[in-house]
């Protein structure tokens, strides 16, 4: 019987435990914080030792193996120490994959995760296929291994994740994109963050898919030296000569799929006419999961009238309501540039734009002329809005700040006119007047509801 001690207990850390306790290993549990109830009560039930609030290392150095948080970087002390020990460290996606035999249909990239994970879900669910979903969502993927009652799992994975993953080996990958993000834990390095994400399709062999974004020159520039002999799905918002696409956009709102590209096989044509997911980044997304979807054998048909019932998750291009016929739309998870320029993208209408907060060294320069076309106003809402002024002040007919949700929401109704789009989407973190996006967001909702009501 071997030692695993589980470092973070949250949701992926208490997962892990549970299921390295039901498939009879030694398990201790430890956290340098404080542990939620909710956590406490699952890992007392089931037997398990734990501690809050403290690393005891002489416990932690007697490990057999050691599953990480993917929360924790590398340069904390605890990982040094046990790195010194060589004692190895994986990640609770690694020790999920070692107890399932379920087709994993794993995704990553820095922006469209969460809603490519949800909507192939969606799709597969609505099919009536025995699926689950985990990872970064909010699920840990080894609390569900444990009963297994699943014949795929549709996984988002950051980077973090697959930092610590060696033998895992998904069935489908998919990589979206590859933007500066998260560099502090890779060196300042866009190429050792590009290989991060790239270690998603390492283990994959001809039996795998690898279903990814041609149009991102990150990937192209690092994409050669993870080549592995998978069946690649390369998509496209267009037709590219110098591609052999598995699915690429026929027209605004219709998707050329071909499952065998490059042999010339019979291409379909999947209408996303009623999809409610709106810019480019969406359609990106949309081209993934109906990807990943028809490889899992579902028909045009299935495809078609799921994508009609999908509802996004909270704070991604959320429809919140209208106010005086100004539509309100929270995307308070664009918490970076590239998330922000997408929704300003997608956008047709003329924009009251709400953005701001916590700069995370962003350079604003690829937003310039986005909101010089489409915004009449923008509200700063941040304790420091200095570089978004200098950005945007010569560029926007209007510009004020605020500090508070509520004056900025009252600002941009009485700002807005019929027709007009007030978008919530900061491009930056929200740490300095809010708890974290989901707080940003759901302040966002509930003073668009109090105008509602009124």
């Amino acid at each position: 019987m071997s030692k695993i001690v589980i470092l973070g207990a949250a949701e992926s850390g208490v997962g892990a435990a549970l299921l390295a306790h039901a498939k009879g290993h030694s398990v201790f549990v430890s956290d340098r914080g404080p542990i939620q109830q909710l956590y406490k009560d699952k890992l007392t039930e089931a037997g398990i030792r734990f501690e809050e609030n403290q690393h005891s290392l002489d416990e932690l150095l007697l490990a057999d193996e050691v599953v990480k948080s993917p929360g924790i970087p590398e340069k904390v002390a605890v990982i040094k120490a046990l790195r010194e020990r060589n004692i190895p460290i994986i990640s609770e996606i690694e020790l999920a994959g070692r107890y399932t035999n379920a087709k994993c249909i794993c995704i990553t990239g820095t922006n469209g995760k969460t809603t490519t994970t949800l909507l192939t879900y969606h799709l597969l669910k609505e099919a009536g296929l025995k699926v689950g979903l985990a990872g970064n969502v909010g699920f840990s993927l080894a609390e569900q291994v444990i009963e297994d009652k699943h014949d795929y799992y549709v996984v988002e994975l950051s980077s973090f994740q697959l930092d610590d993953t060696y033998e895992f080996r998904p069935w489908i990958s998919v990589l979206l994109n590859i933007t500066p993000d998260h560099l502090d834990r890779y060196g300042y390095s866009m190429e050792q963050y590009a290989l991060a994400k790239l270690r998603i399709m390492r283990n994959q062999d001809s039996s795998d898919y690898f279903i990814y974004n041609a149009d991102d020159e990150v990937i192209q520039r690092y994409f050669q030296a993870a080549l592995r002999p998978v069946r690649q799905m390369p998509f496209s918002l267009h037709g590219r000569p110098d591609y052999q696409l598995a699915a690429c956009y026929d027209s605004e709102d219709e998707i050329c799929v071909d499952m065998q590209p490059g042999y010339y096989s019979e291409r379909e044509k999947i209408s996303t006419a009623d999809s409610p997911l709106i810019g480019q980044h969406n359609r990106q997304n949309t081209m993934a999961a109906v990807l990943a979807a028809r490889i899992a054998g579902l028909t045009k048909e299935q495809i078609e009238a799921a994508l009609a019932t999908f509802r996004n998750a909270e704070h991604r291009l959320q429809p919140v309501g209208e106010v005086k016929g100004a539509r309100f739309i929270n995307d308070s998870k664009a918490t970076n540039v590239e998330a922000a320029w997408f929704a300003l993208d997608g956008i047709r209408q003329p924009i009251v734009w709400i953005a701001g907060g916590t700069d995370k060294g962003n350079d604003y320069s690829t937003l310039v002329p986005l909101v010089q076309a489409r915004v009449k106003a923008l509200i700063c809402l941040g304790v420091d809005n200095e570089k978004l002024k200098t950005a945007f002040g010569s560029v926007v007919p209007h510009l004020e700040e605020t500090r508070s949700m509520e004056a900025a929401v009252r600002r941009a109704a009485e700002l807005a006119t019929e027709g007009d789009v007030v978008l919530l989407s900061p491009a930056c973190a929200s740490f300095d007047l809010f708890r974290n996006y989901e707080d940003r967001g759901q302040q966002f909702i509930e003073q668009v509801e109090k105008l509602m009501e009124a």
